[in-house]
């Protein structure tokens, strides 16, 4: 840790926290109380509440009406049949939601984290659900944000924020900027002020929203659609019944076995059964391809879909960066220009764009044969990376950052400018981000000898995967925060054409955020 957002007053008066001592015990404790846990918040239903609710509705009123008046005439083998499927059918909806409530709260255990947080003057490591708003955090590379932070502290931060917003390249942080949490931290170090906690954050806010769209799946309609017009039509015919019966002045007994008979004819007692069982089978189907089906009618409604909105980093593509075709510039090869940015790199703990650079070398083994004597590591004022290298005494320096940097550091003449700045500019139409690569001799000048190309390529199975449900009749379509020209060309790749919308056109100006 290098700089502080205020070295003379080490303190942040809007969430009233030291920051060279942290929050003690006691008050952290008070903020916990009043704050609540840093977590989403979930609506947990007891599981007999659950197991009740599906013993609650048209159809399953319907069959314990049966039931009732099978009792009543003393059909005990009705009875039992009856009420044998209607159980069935509970129980199978209810084992098959609460194992896989089962395989979602272990697989939340897994993954809880832990905070390096400033507590009492001591740097500590705790479960990030007990962080409260004005806790000083310490993040580095590899870490997941705990909370929405404040940066009050440190050089240069980047994180990746794909799970967010869907950017697929990680955004440079500096200080005074948000760290928001749930996002990853793919280079740097950094401390904070945690400024929002649980469903306060900005992740939080988001979940809410999806919390609290409690739509009726078409299945459910459908079987609410059935069940509604099977009890109007045998109340409707019960009531006749009954009239009849009055005015025929028939015995009750008989009267409540036409009854009967007609409540068990018109109900199709099987049908919630049935229709349990075979999505409990399309459930373990999927749990054997390693997807969790927390409700059943979702399979239904999955099924029934004709529009599938896909977000486009880490599900259509890899959400890895990897090279393209390189653009370089005078005598230089392709391998002399992936060699120069790749001793530039951290080999130990390389972020992104740096381990794509990597995995491009041709060979990796030929950097043993260099010795980096010195590397300036990135950050966003020089917005380039550089080493000094020696090979058997030989001695070089080696640069790579955004190209007009390092078009200027190698003093580029006219010509070059322009050629470089039109490559640059048709890379960009194309959705790539480039990288200037420069190298300099025993204390030359520099040289520019190219640029990199970097994308997030679309994963192996995407393309056939968007085939295959075309042709069972499902629109796919592609969301994404990046950038239209990166959209354009992954779309173009997937075969979902180049058509691309901003959100404002779509939804009008307030959605283009």
């Amino acid at each position: 840790m290098h700089k502080a957002a205020d070295t003379a007053a080490p303190t942040d008066a809007g969430l009233d926290t030291d920051l060279r001592q942290g929050l003690s015990s006691a008050e952290a404790a008070a903020r916990l109380q009043r704050h609540g846990p840093n977590a989403l918040q979930e609506r947990h239903v007891s599981p007999l509440r659950k197991f009740l609710s599906y013993f609650w509705g048209p159809i399953p009123w319907m069959i314990e009406a049966a039931a009732v008046l099978s009792a009543l005439v003393r059909h005990w083998d009705d009875f039992a049949i009856i009420a044998v499927m209607l159980a069935l059918n509970a129980v199978v909806g209810f084992w098959e939601e609460f194992k896989a409530d089962n395989a979602i709260a272990l697989l939340k255990q897994k993954l809880a984290l832990q905070a390096y947080v400033l507590r009492d003057g001591r740097w500590q490591d705790i479960a990030a659900s007990d962080l409260v708003p004005g806790d000083v955090v310490e993040v580095k590379l590899g870490n997941i944000v705990p909370a929405d932070l404040k940066l009050v502290e440190g050089d240069f931060l980047s994180t990746d924020q794909s799970a967010l917003t869907g950017e697929s390249l990680p955004v440079d942080k500096k200080l005074g900027d948000a760290a928001y949490s749930g996002s990853v931290v793919r280079q740097g170090e950094m401390r904070g002020i945690v400024t929002a906690t649980g469903m306060q954050t900005f992740f939080g806010k988001t979940a809410g929203l999806v919390q609290q769209a409690q739509g009726v799946s078409h299945f459910q309609r459908a079987v609410l659609r059935i069940g509604n017009f099977l009890i109007l039509m045998t109340v409707a015919l019960v009531a006749l019944i009954l009239v009849v019966a009055l005015f025929r002045h028939d015995p009750l007994i008989e009267t409540l076995q036409f009854a009967l008979i007609l409540t068990v004819a018109a109900i199709p007692v099987a049908l919630p059964a049935v229709l349990s069982i075979t999505m409990a089978v399309g459930a373990q189907r999927l749990a054997g391809m390693r997807a969790i089906v927390s409700r059943l009618v979702s399979i239904e409604e999955m099924a029934g879909m004709d529009v599938l909105c896909s977000d486009k980093t880490g599900t259509l593509t890899k959400n890895e960066l990897t090279l393209s075709d390189p653009v370089v510039f005078g005598d230089v090869s392709r391998d002399e220009l992936l060699l120069a940015a790749a001793l530039s790199c951290a080999r130990e703990a390389p972020d992104p764009i740096e381990a794509a650079i990597l995995k491009g070398l041709p060979d990796l083994a030929v950097l043993q044969h260099y010795t980096v004597l010195h590397r300036e590591p990135f950050d966003p004022v020089h917005k380039r990376t550089s080493a000094e290298v020696d090979a058997g005494g030989q001695r070089f320096s080696c640069a790579k950052g955004a190209p007009q940097v390092i078009i200027d550091l190698a003093q580029a003449d006219e010509s070059l400018r322009q050629r470089a700045g039109a490559e640059v500019e048709r890379l960009a139409a194309q959705g790539f981000r480039t990288l200037g690569i420069a190298r300099c001799d025993g204390g030359g000048p520099w040289r520019l000898l190219g640029l990199l190309a970097l994308y997030d390529p679309p994963r192996d199975d995407s393309a056939s995967t968007i085939a295959e449900l075309e042709g069972l009749g499902v629109d796919v379509k592609m969301v994404t925060g990046d950038h239209v020209a990166i959209a354009r060309q992954i779309a173009g790749q997937l075969k979902l054409g180049t058509d691309i919308l901003p959100a404002d056109k779509v939804f009008g100006t307030e959605a283009g955020v």
